[in-house]
């Protein structure tokens, strides 16, 4: 039985691709799946801004906050940070570590204000 499960989840780990655009992310947000936007830029970064709904965990406390992430149970989880190279870093980690669906956000919250919230202050 664990095997199986195994299978089936790096089954759908190859079918989820690891990087996500921030349009499609918006539309996934929008769409009311379950998933969840992780946040893993450091607190100086989410003081200048974030994207509502977003959890907020920085890179470094990931592995030690695994049961935060867990507890939300969302079907997928979507990573982003300022522009894409720490939440690839993070995605790649979760999906060893048991979320075979988690996705890097690319250009992160950067691309997200330029070509989805301008309202979202750029740093």
């Amino acid at each position: 039985m664990q095997g199986d499960s195994f299978s089936d989840n790096e089954q759908r780990s190859s079918e989820v691709p690891l990087e996500i655009g921030v349009v499609e992310a918006s539309e996934l947000i929008a769409s009311g799946k379950s998933m969840l936007l992780l946040d893993c830029r450091e607190d100086g970064e989410v003081a200048t801004c974030k994207i509502e709904g977003s959890v907020h965990i920085p890179m470094q406390a990931i592995p030690e906050r695994i049961a935060e992430i867990e507890a939300l149970g969302a079907d997928s989880v979507i990573v982003h940070c300022h522009h894409g190279g720490r939440s690839l870093k993070v995605a790649m980690w979760l999906r060893e570590n048991g979320f075979p669906q988690a996705q890097n956000m690319t250009g992160g919250i950067e691309q997200w204000s330029l070509q989805v919230d301008p309202q979202v202050p750029r740093y």
